[in-house]
């Protein structure tokens, strides 16, 4: 479940201002700690905006294939028309992971 920035905030306010542990605070809210502590972590170093929902989405993909190569393939593929993408960058060995890369979508 998604928590909006409001109630995360509202959580960490009320961790902080009970009488019970941390630990017996969350279990009564049945939020998890490593949750609490993480909205906590980032509250301590960006305060209210550090609540707000961030991007599941990963920032860079760590098998991007870079455009010069992407381009490099392409343009040889449309030249040697009669050769097999694996013949085709048989030469060049990184151009070969690249072209299943790019075979796969």
């Amino acid at each position: 479940m998604r928590y909006p920035a409001s109630e995360k905030l509202e959580i960490i306010r009320l961790v902080e201002g009970s009488h019970l542990s941390a630990r017996q605070t969350l279990a009564k809210l049945g939020i998890p700690r490593t949750t609490f502590y993480r909205w906590y972590g980032r509250y301590q170093q960006r305060g209210e905006a550090g609540l707000r929902d961030q991007s599941p989405k990963p920032k860079h993909f760590w098998n991007c294939i870079p455009d010069q190569v992407r381009r490099k393939v392409v343009k040889l593929a449309l030249k040697e028309t009669e050769l097999s993408p694996r013949r085709a960058t048989a030469p060049d060995c990184s151009l070969q992971v690249c072209t299943r890369r790019l075979q796969r979508g």
